[in-house]
């Protein structure tokens, strides 16, 4: 797929799509802070915006959009259900929650944001009905790994169309992302830079160079290469617009192959299976 600026998209199995690159919101807990950060990206380009129940930000996110004059039709939204209100009764409840707070009568991709053995197949049950009522255009997982979205798979009515993993060239989940993509199920990377882990390797620094791009930049568009949306997160203007500006190049086949061998299988994260065992992070 040819990507050439920002507002490109990607299909999605259930026929909508989707932005090719998104904005998180992790950690962002003020309105100022808010409210500059959305500026920023949405004058970098950036039309997917993502955040979680459990990030305790939709009620200053909801409100940055309509202070902006941001016209909810011109960009994507999602949020994530938290393991504490999985279940179906409560996800109903909880997602209501979340479209107040958010100031919005639709979500335009729901998440279950990790696994959680408990609550499995009514949560997802829950997100089927959401999806059914018009409340949420399209519905996915987080923190799935093969076997979650296999298990899965034996109840569905209708499969994830998104998964959102940790993935970043020390996690590169390749296994994981090619079964993704056998089930036309778009992954996307939460901590797409490793939480700042990769951004002194030198070998990566030597591309950046290459191509007179930062190491960031060189991540994200290797990410973007293998098809997987990036949702990188940040509240200094200048980074938001940095991070978006990765269309005006290109990595070659041995560029790609040489970031794919970094992987160290190095989470920076919760372990989606203990997550999933115990319903709780830790």
């Amino acid at each position: 797929m040819a990507l050439t600026k920002i507002s490109d998209t990607i299909s999605l199995a259930d026929g909508k799509t989707i932005p090719v690159m998104g904005f998180g919101t992790y950690l962002i807990k003020d309105q100022a802070t808010m409210n500059t950060s959305i500026q920023a990206a949405w004058d970098a380009g950036y039309r997917l915006f993502d955040t979680a129940m459990l990030y305790r930000n939709e009620d200053i996110l909801g409100p940055a959009f309509q202070q902006l004059g941001i016209p909810r039709e011109g960009f994507t939204l999602t949020s994530k259900v938290a393991e504490v209100v999985q279940g179906y009764d409560r996800t109903m409840k909880a997602v209501e929650g979340s479209l107040k707070r958010l100031q919005t009568d639709y979500l335009d991709l729901l998440l279950i944001h990790w696994p959680v053995r408990e609550h499995f197949f009514e949560t997802w049950r829950a997100l089927e009905q959401l999806k059914a009522n018009g409340q949420v255009k399209s519905i996915g997982v987080s923190n799935y790994s093969v076997a979650h979205l296999e298990l899965l798979a034996t109840q569905a009515k209708e499969m994830p169309v998104v998964n959102q993993v940790e993935y970043h060239p020390y996690l590169n989940q390749q296994g994981l992302v090619d079964y993704d993509q056998s089930q036309k199920i778009v992954t996307e990377a939460w901590s797409p830079l490793g939480r700042r882990a990769v951004l002194d390797n030198p070998m990566l620094a030597k591309i950046a160079k290459h191509h007179h791009k930062s190491v960031a930049q060189i991540v994200l568009r290797w990410e973007l290469q293998h098809g997987v949306v990036p949702i990188p997160k940040s509240t200094h203007p200048d980074r938001i617009a940095a991070n978006a500006n990765i269309f005006d190049f290109q990595l070659d086949q041995d560029e790609m192959t040489m970031i794919d061998l970094l992987n160290q299988n190095r989470r920076t994260g919760n372990d989606p299976e203990i997550v999933y065992e115990s319903g709780k992070q830790y």
